[in-house]
């Protein structure tokens, strides 16, 4: 089946007025218990480069690569740990996607202030100040 011009200019737009679930995951070893913690405007679309990458034995997380070299991606799960749910209304307006950005970047600080995934636990870097 091939499809139109117009016809996939017509699902891409429907696509990008659609809302995806945003928030805050963890991608857990669960070898070693470490982890990262991250925030994504498009939780299942970050959850599903995670399962690519495990097929194809590849990893985007600079941070966290020498364990997956060590111990394979299958040792890798992804957890969700905070979700936004954006109003339908808004999906597609970029002032308010900012909003939403904002509030993603929010409740990643927080979710990285309580768990320290730092060093021994955990394969995120700590911000430097300055």
């Amino acid at each position: 089946m091939t499809l139109d011009k117009q016809t996939k200019k017509e699902l891409s737009a429907e696509y990008t007025q659609t809302f995806r679930a945003m928030g805050v995951f963890q991608i857990r070893n669960v070898k070693n218990g470490k982890i990262f913690v991250g925030g994504s405007m498009d939780l299942n679309g970050f959850k599903n480069r995670l399962e690519f990458g495990k097929q194809m034995n590849t990893n985007t997380i600079s941070e966290l690569q020498q364990d997956w070299n060590q111990y394979g991606g299958e040792s890798f799960v992804f957890e969700e740990l905070d979700q936004i749910k954006p109003k339908e209304e808004h999906a597609g307006d970029r002032e308010q996607m900012k909003k939403y950005r904002n509030e993603v970047d929010t409740l990643l600080e927080l979710w990285l202030e309580n768990l320290q995934p730092y060093g021994d636990k955990g394969y995120n870097r700590r911000k430097r100040n300055g």
